[in-house]
């Protein structure tokens, strides 16, 4: 995600319940050969050590909400399946704000309390390990935005809302494992007044109206990461199709926004960065591309930003090619290869920024090499810059940022120099693929890239990954 002017991570009516998915717990004689304990309350994720949740993985989410813009209210049923990591006696969900009517797992009441963030919940019966397992749970109220100033999470619109589920924005819509280290798919049935329509990731895939409300339902068959997750309401003019190479298109554009060749400008450079990736980065990883462009403020100002949400980028007073650029690199760093801890996010970022100085290089603009050597001169030595390192930088801030965008994209650039475009582009091809719907490290690349190019790179990536100091020029 890239907010437009700044170089910061952004990473800081009931509803029915229907039969719940399969549920295992542990019979009262097993009791005996398990030893079920809490799942953690976090992750200890590095930067944000209480996002996601120990004890379990998420497999599937099926969301079934309906939102009333004039009321600002949304009601929702969460069906998640799970599969346990360890023997569970309880377990948490990531759930901000919204009130919890009811929670069920196996399809039996299960107890619950609320501790800030999370949802704490206390099955009938332990949960064995390597056991799937289902949970219910009806929730509700009106979702308000994080970020102060620059809103993320649930956002209102004029005419609906977008969701911008950056960092731990997920946790104010829907309940989660909040953390990108957990993939799972998504089944959206979204409820919303006639006239109204829902734009989500992956694919429309069904619609329906009953008297004055209309149900749609999308659905996300690749894993997905919660953060990338997103459902946006409003009175979309919609176009879809494939692009020249065949892949599916569908962008949603915000009538509020009345620039009259915003559909055709989101369209054409959505299937030529589309197409272009795909030959470079190797094959589009999902089943549809496309773009949601929307009016989002705050306080009457626009907010300006762009998400790469999965399969489907968000859009809002941005509509540059090279934005355009950045977003949907991010489709194959970071969306399907993943990253399995924020402080590692150099694998997405500091891939879509070096993908954003290609495509400039391919449209004539300044070439990527001289694009990083001009991060390089801006940066002197004894510059704090160096200091910041890409592989675990202690803090999210501005000026680790700054690194991770940039500096992240300059390491890149000189492994391409020191590898020549044929092998560079194979590396980076055999990472997409091997990786593919995954999460992975930062030495996983590295291996990766000594794998394919036949060459022990350990010096190249001590200088460029892993130094503390400012490299000498090759």
């Amino acid at each position: 995600m890239k907010r437009h002017g700044s170089t910061g991570l952004q990473l800081t009516s009931s509803a029915l319940v229907c039969a719940l998915l399969i549920g295992v717990g542990a019979p009262a004689t097993a009791s005996a050969r398990h030893h079920f304990r809490p799942g953690s309350a976090g992750v200890g994720d590095p930067w944000y050590p209480m996002e996601g949740n120990g004890g379990y993985d998420v497999e599937h989410y099926a969301l079934d909400l309906t939102y009333d813009p004039a009321s600002g209210r949304l009601d929702g049923v969460a069906r998640i399946t799970a599969v346990a990591t360890q023997d569970l006696s309880r377990f948490d969900l990531d759930l901000q704000q919204l009130t919890v009517a009811r929670v069920s797992v196996g399809g039996r009441a299960a107890a619950f309390r609320r501790d800030g963030q999370e949802l704490v919940v206390t099955p009938r019966r332990g949960l064995p390990a390597s056991s799937r397992f289902g949970v219910e749970v009806a929730y509700g109220g009106v979702p308000q935005p994080l970020g102060g100033d620059t809103p993320y999470g649930f956002v209102r619109t004029d005419d609906g809302m977008v969701t911008l589920s950056v960092q731990d924005g997920a946790s104010t819509w829907f309940p989660c494992n909040d953390h990108p280290s957990d993939k799972a798919r998504f089944t959206f049935t979204v409820r919303v007044p006639r006239g109204l329509d829902v734009v989500a990731n992956g694919r429309r895939v069904g619609r329906s109206s009953h008297g004055s409300w209309t149900t749609h339902v999308w659905s996300e068959r690749a894993p997905m990461a919660t953060y990338l997750a997103t459902v946006d309401v409003g009175r979309w003019q919609v176009r879809s199709g494939a692009t020249p190479g065949g892949i599916p298109e569908y962008v949603a554009v915000d009538p509020a926004l009345t620039r009259p060749d915003l559909m055709s400008h989101f369209w054409r450079t959505t299937a030529a960065v589309t197409d272009r990736w795909a030959r470079s980065f190797g094959p589009y990883p999902f089943d549809s591309t496309g773009a949601i462009v929307v009016w989002a403020s705050h306080d009457g100002v626009q907010i300006p930003f762009s998400a790469e949400t999965q399969t489907r980028p968000v859009y809002s007073a941005a509509d540059s090619d090279t934005i355009v650029a950045h977003e949907l690199a991010h489709q194959w760093f970071g969306d399907s290869v993943g990253f399995a801890r924020w402080n590692e996010v150099w694998l997405s970022e500091g891939f879509a920024m070096f993908a954003t100085w290609y495509w400039d290089e391919l449209n004539g603009r300044a070439s990527a090499h001289d694009r990083a050597r001009q991060i390089y001169q801006d940066h002197p030595e004894g510059d704090p810059f160096w200091s910041v390192p890409l592989t675990g930088p202690a803090q999210p801030t501005d000026e680790a940022g700054e690194r991770i965008y940039f500096g992240g994209a300059m390491v890149l650039q000189m492994l391409r120099e020191e590898l020549g475009d044929a092998t560079f582009f194979a590396v980076l091809r055999a990472w997409t693929q091997t990786y593919r719907h995954r999460t992975a490290t930062t030495a996983d690349f590295t291996a990766t890239a000594s794998r394919v190019s036949g060459r022990n790179l350990g010096g190249f990536f001590r200088t460029w990954l892993y130094s503390p100091a400012r490299p000498a020029l090759p």
